[in-house]
């Protein structure tokens, strides 16, 4: 055995049995203007398993190799025709998907100044001709362990933008889920910590509506059944709601719960409630209609001041508190059937755009005699 063989047995014995299995699966590129120069090269690297090897024989070819496939290292002559080591290196290190490549530059003593120029363009390292095959086995796989490793950490940072993907797609989903339950300002508040979320308004307007004939109905409906007609027509509300800027706060049963003017104060709460009554009289025909039934409804209406807030822990709500909630409730509970019965307070905003018409003194539990009204059309 000779020197260089005992050597090179050495050398390999040095290196990992994970880095030699790594070795046979890597797919390297030797660029050379000299044919016999690349034979050379590509026995070594054969001598250390590595067997999926490409050659080109200048700077321009090389590019072209590497834009079309992906190679895990490359050997590269500095001296050649067309496009010399130091441009080809340029032109793939100014390449986003191709300046990861490593790059072992092979140069001759003289060429000293353009290896330190590669070197910090981003070459991984650099071989002197001739070129010793025991320091270019240990520059070969020195090279090829950075990439695995800088491998590794390409997959975790890919691995961790996944999961901040799949994080942003489940915090989305909380908070459409949140918007489903509270109003954005509300939720916007709990998102930033707020536990007690509480205030009073001065001027709102309640509307409760409630389903006349509905349960005598849904006696001969399955439970999916009843359910899906309720969410035709809720839904229906809720898009009402939404396109007029109400806020829906809860259906109860059959029962639909909704206000002008919260979260957000506007001055016009009065008008847009008595547009959502109206409305609601519309979508439950198309309701009837489209599901052939015949079932009626009542609504009532009250303006005044109530206090609202975020009540619960695991099962949270918006919900607001106050005479004026109650005696909108009054309302809806002493309406005609297929009416819209509003208090004196609500008619104090509605007078001016609505037509109305006097109902009298209306007896409501808990209250006495209240002033009511009918809510018949806009003006």
């Amino acid at each position: 055995m000779t020197e260089n063989e005992s050597s090179s047995n050495f050398q390999l014995s040095t290196i990992s049995a994970e880095m030699l299995e790594l070795a046979k699966t890597m797919k390297v590129l030797v660029v050379d203007d000299s044919r016999t120069l690349r034979r050379l090269l590509m026995r070594e690297l054969n001598q250390i398993g590595i067997t999926n090897i490409l050659e080109a024989a200048d700077g321009l070819e090389a590019v072209e190799k590497v834009k079309g496939e992906a190679f895990d290292l490359m050997l590269l002559d500095m001296e050649m025709p067309e496009l010399d080591g130091l441009g080809a290196l340029r032109v793939i290190k100014s390449t986003p998907e191709l300046k990861y490549l490593p790059v072992i530059i092979v140069s001759a003593a003289e060429q000293f100044e353009k290896t330190v120029e590669c070197i910090q363009i981003g070459a991984e390292d650099y071989l002197p001709k001739p070129f010793n095959p025991v320091l270019l086995r240990a520059r070969v796989f020195s090279s090829l362990e950075k990439k695995r490793l800088r491998d590794v950490d390409r997959d975790r940072i890919l691995q961790l933008q996944h999961e901040k993907e799949l994080l942003n797609i489940e915090q989305m989903k909380t908070e459409k889920l949140m918007l489903n339950i509270l109003p954005r300002p509300i939720a916007e508040r709990l998102k930033k910590g707020e536990s007690n979320i509480a205030g009073s308004y001065p001027e709102a307007t309640i509307l409760f509506s409630d389903l006349v004939g509905f349960t005598k109905m849904s006696a001969g409906k399955t439970a999916s059944e009843l359910v899906k007609l309720l969410n035709d027509l809720f839904t229906r509300f809720d898009k009402r709601a939404e396109d007029l800027g109400i806020e829906k706060i809860k259906t109860i049963g059959d029962a639909y719960m909704a206000v002008g003017g919260l979260p957000i104060p506007r001055s016009d709460h009065a008008d847009i409630v008595a547009q959502m009554a109206l409305g609601m009289f519309d979508d439950l025909k198309d309701f009837n209609a489209s599901n052939q039934l015949e079932v009626n409804m009542r609504i009532g209406i009250n303006s005044g001041p109530v206090v609202a807030g975020v009540i619960g822990f695991t099962k949270f709500s918006y919900d607001l508190w106050g005479n004026t909630v109650n005696t909108a409730s009054r309302m809806e509970s002493t309406a005609e059937n297929g009416r819209i019965q509003v208090s004196a307070m609500a008619h104090v905003f509605l007078e001016t755009n609505f037509h109305t018409e006097l109902r009298g003194l209306i007896e409501c539990k808990g209250l006495g005699e209240i002033q009511t009204y009918y809510l018949n059309a806009k003006k």
